[in-house]
């Protein structure tokens, strides 16, 4: 395996010095500052952030992340418009996104400024990922619209950039940090710590560290009716085998340059938990069980060249390991390792024309493998380079931001009784972006999109013992968006208020899915027969406003409407049962969220709904597969007030407060009214 890797980084060193150099030659990039530089401009832009980007993005930073009843970055971009999150269930339950129906695949998620990957299912858990340490969430439809990005951050349908806390100090204080400890519901024991220190005026460094424990044990209500309406049962059972131990660590140097800044940072994550499963047939306990140990070490380097230039360097090493048990034999034992490695390198450039002309190039390498302890498995390994030209425009009220990607990707198998298999691609895929942002006092700014990805199959499609077929095709996706942004700002700022409205086309084109692999009952093949039609609406809204009495206030709205409608098979379409046009799985029709609060002094009071209207399981959308509306309404109440040298804040959240019984995903019931105790304590 050691030689395998020594292979793949010195494959990946030819593939990337000539694209470098070619970067370095063009000598950098524009005005625009990257959110994810340490500089001490960083602070400066965030007032007019939503002025900076051609689209702008759904954002939730600072206080507003502290005041959700949010304890993972799952949890909190559910207020997001556009988005749906699948949750299954139980404190430790895998959480995915989905963005406008176009699949958990097509979101690609960045912390800190470079992604976080699983070649083997394509699927990031953003349940692993703790509100403790972060700083800043974005979400941006298509890809962020500034030029001056690694060429992976134009390959993917949507993006989440997640941002981690950057070390803060107070004038004449070298060290600050804080402690929080949660308790309540399921058996929750959850610390954290974090230490910041100033190395010099010039350096900074923090440690973050944080264990949960949960017993994840909750009641729910359970009933099935007949299809002739009459009950079927009615019970109330405790969720079992949803325990989780987890250890997340994590540690970061940061420090700037004259005109420039660098970031190093490693992670850790290692985690045991039970896995409930789905209850069917009957059956509602499960001992499935799962162990993960995340691990990744990343930099980067930013510096400006001149007045009119600059050069971002990324790395990144990540190692993944997970063991998978089910000691149920009824079926078959199963007990399988997998371990991930990969390599990311990336070079980008900036260069300006003109006052109102930037042009920007990058070249990304990666290189995956995936190694496993099951029985016939091929050893895949994959190179992907990732070239990238880009160009900004900025003249007068309008601005326009095109892009051309190019992705060469190579897999190879080593199999045990044959020399291997590989095969290649290679894809271009543009996007064009626009906006026209009137000068006039309180105009709407009007924005349009195009874009063209795709993604690779993962391993587990292509490779998985007795499931995966080679021979599959990447999913293509293509992207059309008209939106409008309104803001209002009075001169005495007693009032804030933002609206947003996009309307939007996307298509899916050879969608993978599995369908049954000859006359077996538990055989299944991935195939490319998919095809996706998606029209869908989101609004957004806003504001701030001040109160008598030193009252201040918020308000948060959003709401989604989709038709994704499943376009794959015209023939199926001959009775009542058929899925051709049907409303594709889990996507409801409408779904919105609210987030309000208020704040007095150091008292808050904060008030949370977010609602799923009806869905199906499948694109056969007739009554069987029918799943109902969801909604849930969180409260909390905290309180800061000074102690010693710091602040404490003590907090109490009731989620659920209506004690609905639901579920997000058919069969895998969510938990009741519960409650949490939070304390912590900044320094």
């Amino acid at each position: 395996m050691t030689k395998r890797l020594l292979r793949g980084i010195a494959a990946g060193i030819l593939y990337i010095l000539p694209s470098t150099a070619a970067v370095a030659a063009v000598e950098g990039d524009s005005c625009q500052t990257d959110s994810t530089a340490t500089t001490l401009m960083e602070l400066t832009v965030n007032g007019s952030q939503w002025k900076s980007e051609v689209v702008a993005p759904q954002v939730l930073g600072g206080e507003e992340l502290t005041r959700l009843n949010a304890h993972s970055v799952a949890d909190a971009v559910r207020y997001f418009a556009g988005v749906q999150l699948k949750d299954y269930g139980g404190v430790g339950g895998v959480k995915t996104l989905d963005i406008r129906s176009m699949g958990s695949n097509h979101m690609g998620v960045f912390y800190d400024g470079l992604p976080l990957g699983n070649a083997q299912n394509g699927q990031i858990d953003l349940g692993k990922f703790s509100l403790d340490n972060i700083e800043e969430i974005s979400l941006y439809n298509a890809q962020k619209s500034a030029i001056f990005q690694p060429a992976r951050d134009f390959a993917s349908s949507g993006s989440i950039y997640i941002r981690s806390r950057r070390p803060r100090f107070e004038e004449g204080r070298r060290v600050a940090g804080g402690v929080t400890f949660r308790t309540g519901s399921f058996g929750l024991a959850n610390p954290s710590a974090r230490l910041d220190w100033k190395i010099s005026p010039s350096v900074s460094a923090t440690a973050n560290a944080e264990y949960t424990y949960a017993t994840g044990k909750y009641k729910f209500r359970y009933s099935k009716r007949l299809p002739s309406g009459e009950m079927a049962w009615d019970t109330t059972a405790v969720r079992r085998n949803g325990d989780l131990h987890a250890l997340r660590l994590e540690a970061g140097v940061f420090g700037y340059i004259p005109s420039g800044s660098w970031m190093a940072k490693v992670y850790y994550y290692d985690s045991e938990r039970g896995i409930p499963g789905a209850i069917v047939n009957n059956v509602w306990k499960n001992s499935q069980r799962q162990w993960d140990r995340n691990f990744f070490a990343q930099g980067q380097f930013r510096k400006e060249i001149g007045r009119k230039a600059e050069l971002m360097v990324n790395a990144k090493y990540a190692r993944d390991h997970m063991r998978y048990l089910n000691p149920d034999t009824t079926l078959m034992l199963i007990d399988n390792s997998f371990m991930q490695q990969e390599l990311y390198l990336s070079a980008t450039g900036r260069y300006s024309l003109f006052s109102w002309w930037d042009i920007a190039a990058a070249a990304d390498w990666q290189y995956n493998t995936l190694d496993s302890d099951m029985t016939m498995f091929v050893y895949p390994r994959r190179h992907q380079l990732l070239a990238s030209i880009a160009t900004a425009l900025n003249y007068g009220d309008f601005r326009a931001r095109a892009s051309m990607l190019l992705t060469e990707v190579m897999d190879r198998t080593y199999p045990h009784e044959t020399r291997g298999t590989s095969r290649r691609l290679h894809r271009f895929t543009p996007a064009v972006f626009l906006a026209w942002t009137p000068s006039g006092r309180n105009l709407p700014e009007i924005r349009a999109f195009w874009k063209k990805a795709f993604r690779m199959p993962t391993f587990n499609d292509l490779y998985y013992t007795d499931i995966g077929n080679a021979d599959l095709h990447p999913e293509g996706t293509q992207q059309f968006d008209l939106g409008a942004t309104w803001r209002l700002e009075t001169a005495s700022n007693p009032l804030m208020l933002e609206i947003s409205a996009d309307a939007y086309h996307n298509r899916v084109t050879d969608k993978i899915i599995a369908v049954p692999k000859g006359t077996g009952q538990y055989r299944w093949m991935m195939m490319n027969i998919g095809k996706v039609r998606i029209n869908g609406l989101d609004l957004s809204s806003t504001s701030l406003w001040n109160l008598p009495a030193g009252i201040s206030g918020r308000l948060r709205l959003s709401y989604t409407f989709q038709q994704a409608r499943d376009y794959s098979d015209p023939s199926d379409c001959l009775d009542e049962a058929g899925t051709y046009k049907g409303q594709i799985a889990y996507i409801p029709v409408h779904s919105g969220s609210v987030a309000a609060g208020l704040h007095w002094r150091g008292a808050e009071l904060n008030y949370s709904w977010i609602y799923a209207g009806e869905r199906w399981d499948n694109s056969s959308n007739i009554e069987v597969n029918h799943v109902q509306p969801w909604y849930t309404s969180d409260l909390s109440i905290a309180y800061s007030l000074p102690l010693w040298t710091g602040d404490i804040r003590l907090t109490l959240e009731i989620n659920n407060l209506a004690d609905q019984q639901y579920e997000v995903i058919r069969n895998y019931p969510m938990p009741g009214r519960n409650y949490k105790i939070i304390a912590s304590w900044t320094f």
